[in-house]
């Protein structure tokens, strides 16, 4: 899927920056210039049984606590799922998860689930389906994405790693 016909055809505003290739928040820390709005990082994940997929857009400095999320959104036991499933599901490689992949999920196979800071945030950060750019996306173009792709959020309060 052409991203960028995408966004345009429905309408969806997104400012693109372009960097040199990144593939941790780490990385991005070093490579990605200072832009407006929150920066993300995602997490392709399967339930136990690798019946459910969940694409989890979270913080870039959060540690997710998984055990915990997959109690909270009562999907049980979580895991990443591998690159063939990130694929066959969202049609991109590791490295380029991003909530705009959901662009890809026809079958609305793959659940969304956000984090509630991220959700109020005034922007957020999402790579084109690729990991030399970033764009910045106002929530109510963010809203528009996800009508436009069929998919609702699960907006959650995720639950870090080492929380109580």
């Amino acid at each position: 899927m052409d991203i960028a016909a995408f966004l345009a055809q429905h309408g969806i505003e997104a400012r693109r920056h372009e960097h040199p290739p990144v593939m941790t928040v780490e990385e991005s820390e070093r490579l990605v210039p200072s832009l407006p709005g929150a920066k993300t990082k995602n997490l392709f994940l399967r339930d136990k049984k690798g019946t459910r997929h969940f694409l989890v857009t979270v913080p870039h400095d959060v540690a997710v606590d998984l055990n915990a999320l997959g109690a909270r959104i009562g999907a049980g036991r979580l895991g990443f799922a591998s690159a063939e499933r990130l694929q066959r599901h969202l049609g991109i490689t590791p490295g380029s998860v991003s909530l705009l992949a959901l662009v890809n999920d026809t079958s609305h196979a793959v659940e969304f689930v956000i984090d509630r800071t991220l959700w109020d945030a005034g922007a957020v950060h999402a790579h084109p389906l690729v990991n030399t750019a970033t764009l910045v996306i106002p929530h109510a173009a963010l809203e528009r994405f996800l009508a436009a792709t069929g998919h609702s959020p699960h907006i959650v309060d995720i639950p870090t790693a080492g929380a109580a």
